[in-house]
């Protein structure tokens, strides 16, 4: 299956009721400051709806996005990061106190080791702490490490707890050349529709100002949201895999 056809499956899945998608309280999992609005806004903003606001978990500090940046040195720009990312909870409803900033180094966040094992049993207490039964977790075939990291902190969870249900939103991955190739004819999942949150979905990705070319002049070739990304995330529904 190449990226064309998983995206026409994606477009495909039937609509679900929130209730339906994510029974009980969520955990979120973000690789970045800017995941959780990017790829899960809706759902946040409809969780917060039904009064069930979820744990929102961003496990890099995202202090890598401008590395040629004098002005903007690493530690700077990670709490700038964390400060646009209270702002766009706050834009969807979400209080401070629900949001958990892990602080792993951006581009660096390991798949094995003691790191990647702390991180799990940190993310484990967390899921019982707040009684979660729904994880959401960053597509295994978004091109990020990162990405592939988180994805697989959540494979590793969901092989400890199994009875929690996993499952993966695409952020990256939607971007991707249409020749690559999915190793997956099975996918199934869930549209949840967000029409009603999308404004709430559109300001908050916007508060991340860092990442939109806003604030940090001095670094050229850093990183800003493209176009092609925004333009798939701001859909009136969000995409959820089973895991």
């Amino acid at each position: 299956m190449n990226i064309r056809e998983t995206l026409e499956k994606f477009a495909s899945f039937p609509f679900a009721s929130f209730d339906a998608v994510a029974p009980g309280t969520s955990l979120v999992l973000a690789p970045h400051p800017d995941d959780e609005s990017l790829g899960c806004g809706g759902f946040i903003a409809s969780a917060v709806a039904h009064g069930r606001p979820p744990i929102v978990v961003i496990v890099s500090d995202g202090s890598a996005s401008h590395p040629g940046s004098r002005l903007w040195p690493p530690d700077r720009l990670a709490r700038q990061r964390q400060e646009e990312c209270i702002r766009a909870a706050e834009l969807l409803g979400l209080s401070a106190d629900r949001l958990i900033f892990m602080g792993l180094k951006d581009t660096r966040v390991l798949v094995e080791g003691s790191q990647f094992d702390s991180t799990v049993r940190d993310l484990l207490d967390l899921l019982s702490l707040h009684d979660c039964g729904n994880l959401l977790a960053p597509w295994r075939y978004d091109p990020h490490c990162d990405h592939e990291a988180v994805w697989l902190m959540g494979e590793t969870l969901k092989a400890l707890k199994p009875e929690l249900r996993v499952l993966a939103y695409p952020v990256w991955g939607l971007t991707l050349p249409p020749e690559t190739k999915i190793p997956e004819n099975a996918l199934t999942g869930w549209r949840l529709n967000i029409r009603s949150f999308l404004e709430q979905k559109r300001q908050a990705i916007h508060a991340h100002q860092s990442q939109r070319g806003l604030i940090v002049k001095d670094d050229p070739n850093g990183f800003i949201l493209p176009e092609n990304l925004l333009e798939k995330m701001l859909q009136p529904y969000e995409i959820f895999i089973a895991s």
